[in-house]
């Protein structure tokens, strides 16, 4: 389904401008549709002979719909949109006309016109009209709540007709809540309580208001109720901002271990400000597990922070001990294992300093392929380069695939291009990948003879089908002939192979490049089942 965006694009000659403001009505029009017990749609003329096409969509959450079916990209004309011609062409609310029947659905329509106001603030010209279309299966004698709901529908859609309603939003603001079914309550104009929802009677309760609304005026309310003076000064100068005719950005009120966020909104019909309508919501439980949340997110950074400084302290250990060592097989071999627990730690350091279990990947890989040129025993020039991305990776997923990383790019610098003296032959522990578009260039390190064709490794990411694909290939002396990566007698390949297809259950293929070199391609699933 084509986006309001798109459809607005391609069938109209409407503007950006225009079009942000239709995206605006729309985030925020479910409350206009709940408070009206209506379905809204948002209808947008595409030519000059009165056709019209419905661009979004709302349904009410406190009444049934008009509408079974989906009405977005749907184009109509002739007497079926005579109401929507009225209203666009006149530029007025249209309420006359007889009930309509979809099916077996009566329903009324209503058209309101939007128009975009200007930059000096005057009311610009009708770019769209909202049709409002009620369900009139279920009629009833309404109660004082929808009765109230109703009034502030219609100053509200008013609004909408004179360009001033939705109001601006603030940075970081959601639409989600508060909703009218969380709590409404209606100011008048001196921001005396004229109504009071059961629900948000219920949530002032909370905070310790017994009494009634009625009557209240809610800005010194909120000073009185806040535990913390600053917090319900800000919540009572929304308040006052509201009743001036301004959009304040929502609000938070704490007291007695409660707490409820708070929306005001002016209502000024015709341009007359006429009061304000408060939405509140009961959070108590949302901020209460926000907390808990934010406790164990630092006790989890804690923990990683601590297990890097202890594989620290293990790698350090490890490394004084091969310098006492008098084997050299002994020493290397200690210092391999310094190196993984190196990797590990990386890992941990990262987690340590993200607010999740998940870990950029990308800057790990460049720091791990650095230490790579640093310690591997060779005599010539590699470059190391990394292509794709590889993204945002699970804590699970990250550990293992460090290490795998790690020692196919170890060995891809030692084996695939080994100190001269050293003859061409034996199994070469080696592995990479390919990819497209060079998104991280990894540091070059030379050593003691250049080599006449720039020796190279280069590893390779990108995502298909929930899965990674990662290869690291290298342009050097390639694998023997009967190499057999199964059978494979090194330590690191082992490591290599146990990692990738138990803890990634991923698979490995070692190869030989088609232009020469070696390649190792990995291929590990994103999603743990």
């Amino acid at each position: 389904m084509s986006t309001l965006r798109d459809l607005a694009e391609e069938h109209t000659q409407l503007r950006p401008a225009d079009i942000d403001h239709l995206h605006r009505i729309a985030g925020d029009w479910q409350l206009l549709s709940d408070l009206s017990f209506a379905d809204l749609l948002l209808w947008v003329p595409v030519d000059r002979d009165g056709t019209f096409l419905c661009v979004a969509q709302v349904r009410p959450t406190t009444a049934p719909t008009a509408y079974q079916d989906d009405q977005v990209g749907r184009i109509v004309g002739g007497p079926e949109v005579a109401h929507l011609e009225v209203a666009y062409g006149q530029g007025r609310i249209w309420r006359e006309g007889d009930p309509v029947w979809y099916g077996d659905v009566p329903a009324r329509h209503e058209a309101i016109p939007v128009r975009l106001r200007t930059a000096d603030g005057e009311a610009g010209e009708v770019i769209a009209v909202v049709g409002r279309d009620t369900n009139l299966s279920t009629a009833r004698t309404p109660s004082q709540l929808e009765l109230n709901y109703l009034t502030t529908a219609d100053d509200l859609a008013q609004m909408i007709a004179d360009g001033t309603f939705p109001p601006p939003r603030h940075p970081g603001e959601t639409t989600s809540a508060p909703r009218v079914g969380d709590g409404l309550v209606r100011l008048d104009a001196g921001g005396k309580v004229t109504y009071a929802s059961p629900n948000a009677q219920s949530a002032y309760r909370r905070l310790g208001f017994a009494a009634h609304l009625v009557g209240e005026d809610l800005a010194k309310l909120h000073r009185r109720l806040a535990g913390d003076p600053l917090e319900g000064t800000e919540a009572a100068n929304g308040i006052l901002a509201a009743l001036r005719g301004e959009g304040p950005p929502r609000r938070e009120i704490d007291a007695r271990g409660a707490t409820m966020l708070t929306r005001a909104l002016p209502l000024m019909p015709a341009g007359v400000p006429i009061g304000a309508l408060v939405l509140v919501r009961d959070i108590t439980e949302v901020r209460r597990r926000d907390r808990a949340l934010i406790t164990k997110d630092a006790t989890i950074r804690e923990i990683h922070h601590r297990v890097k400084n202890n594989l620290q302290t293990v790698a350090a250990l490890l490394r004084l001990q091969a310098r006492r060592v008098a084997m050299p097989e002994a020493r290397v071999a200690l210092e391999e294992s310094v190196r993984r627990v190196a990797s590990i730690a990386l890992v941990h350091e990262t987690l340590s300093m993200s607010s999740d279990e998940a870990v950029e990947f990308d800057g790990i890989v460049d720091r791990v392929a650095s230490a790579a040129t640093e310690v591997a025993a060779t005599e010539q020039t590699v470059g190391m380069r990394r292509r794709g991305s590889f993204g945002v990776l699970p804590a699970e997923i990250a550990t293992s695939l460090v290490m795998v990383l790690n020692e196919l790019l170890l060995n891809a610098v030692e084996h695939g291009f080994p100190p001269a003296a050293e003859p061409p032959t034996g199994p070469a522990d080696t592995a990479s990948a390919g990819g497209s578009g060079v998104s991280g260039v990894l540091p070059q390190v030379t050593a003691g003879v250049e080599a006449v064709t720039p020796s190279e490794v280069v590893v390779s990411a990108h995502r298909f089908r929930k899965q990674l694909h990662v290869t690291v290939a290298d342009n050097g002396r390639g694998l023997p002939a009967g190499f057999d990566a199964e059978r494979g007698s090194r330590l690191g390949l082992q490591i290599v192979r146990a990692l990738v297809t138990g803890e990634l259950r991923g698979t490995i293929e070692l190869r030989n490049g088609a232009e020469g070199g070696t390649e190792a391609v990995l291929v590990v699933p994103l999603v743990r089942s």
